[in-house]
């Protein structure tokens, strides 16, 4: 199998480790920043492309930030003799796009629900149109190790706005609120909500940015904080035990 992969990324270079560990596929990865393509092309193996090329690829894997997975899966799915995916974090709009320019390959898109360095781990797909290039990628991501389950993109979409919009917005919110005290006064779950924040800043700013702009959520977790600011004991006690 072909690769090239479109985005320079931990996410791009996961993906391309994989195919290469797991699908004996030959590699070239491409991205609008030159040096991060050889980079990667180094990193993990396989040959630095032009972002410009016409070259044929038997698999294009876009693996960029959601805000431009749509316009670069309209650049580059012409380039598949068999399949395209993405590993952009969304799914409704990267498949609409896949099928408008690529309507006769194998189509899916695979969202790892985990940062490459804590791989492996659980991947939504969306098979969209199978065969065998698109079985030859999700049988090397569960060959590494990787749990992959079947959803709906409309499904991972709205789930998205719980598990990282809204949870990120939650810990955020915390981290911004907090004042800094000594660690010998946090409690049990202080102690883990200050873990959260380490694990959240410690991520890549832009990352959780687009995520943000992608999927709602934020708003939901600001109204409920609200309710809760607001609410006298007795509306307390009855969220509380609501929730319990």
């Amino acid at each position: 199998m072909n690769c090239l992969v479109v985005g320079a990324g931990s996410m791009g270079r996961w993906f391309g480790r994989t195919l290469r560990d797991h699908a004996d596929a030959t590699l070239a990865f491409t991205d609008l920043d030159a040096d991060a393509t050889r980079r990667a092309a180094d990193a993990v193996g396989g040959r630095a492309v032009p972002s410009d090329t016409a070259e044929r690829f038997d698999v294009i894997c876009v693996a960029v930030p959601m805000p431009v997975a749509e316009e670069t899966v309209g650049e580059y799915a012409p380039l598949a003799t068999d399949a395209v995916v993405d590993v952009t974090g969304s799914m409704a709009g990267p498949l609409a796009a896949m099928e408008a320019v690529a309507p006769d390959l194998g189509r899916a898109s695979l969202h790892p629900l985990f940062a490459p360095e804590n791989a492996p781990g659980n991947v939504a797909v969306v098979t969209d149109a199978g065969g065998d290039a698109v079985d030859a990628v999700l049988g090397a991501i569960a060959a590494a190790g990787n749990d992959t389950f079947e959803t709906t993109a409309a499904e991972h979409d709205e789930a998205m706005e719980t598990v990282q919009a809204g949870a990120h917005a939650a810990v955020l919110a915390y981290a911004m609120a907090a004042d800094d005290v000594p660690d010998r006064f946090h409690t049990p779950v202080s102690g883990g909500l200050a873990d959260l924040v380490g694990q959240v800043t410690g991520g890549d700013a832009h990352v959780y940015a687009d995520i943000q702009a992608t999927f709602e959520g934020a708003d939901g977790v600001a109204e409920a904080a609200r309710e809760i600011a607001d609410a006298d004991a007795e509306t307390f006690t009855a969220l509380y035990e609501e929730l319990s």
